[in-house]
């Protein structure tokens, strides 16, 4: 699915996606990967919503985000609290849906200026 442009490029904006990867700013990437709105997009070593630990949350909470919205691929899924005590500890709130819904809850969050993480995964299968 293609989403509407924004003239305002310098955030990170989901511009388009599909089952197989994700387009951040018009550019292609096919691995799963973080987005933050004033950063540039980063991989995210995660190729399987079954390999997730606590130490991918560690990484994702040292931005110290206010929400992260987590993409688990085609269905919504949801990770073990013990998971994501990194985040929660610090009242880092975590949202977990399907890709589709991840990439357009970031893009809104973004737009309202909020500093949110978007963690996706592509499942690289």
């Amino acid at each position: 699915m293609k989403l509407h442009s924004d003239d305002n490029q310098q955030y990170q904006t989901v511009t388009g996606y599909d089952a197989s990867g994700v387009e951040i700013n018009a550019e292609r990437f096919n691995y799963s990967l973080l987005v933050m709105p004033e950063t540039p997009p980063r991989p995210w070593d995660v190729t399987r919503f079954e390999d997730l630990t606590a130490q991918h949350f560690e990484q994702i909470a040292l931005d110290a985000p206010d929400v992260v919205i987590l993409g688990t691929g085609e269905r919504q899924r949801f990770v073990h609290p013990r998971l994501i005590t990194s985040l929660t500890d610090k009242r880092t709130g975590v949202e977990s849906m399907d890709s589709q819904a991840a990439c357009r809850t970031y893009n809104v969050l973004m737009g309202e200026g909020r500093k949110v993480t978007l963690a996706l995964i592509i499942d690289a299968a």
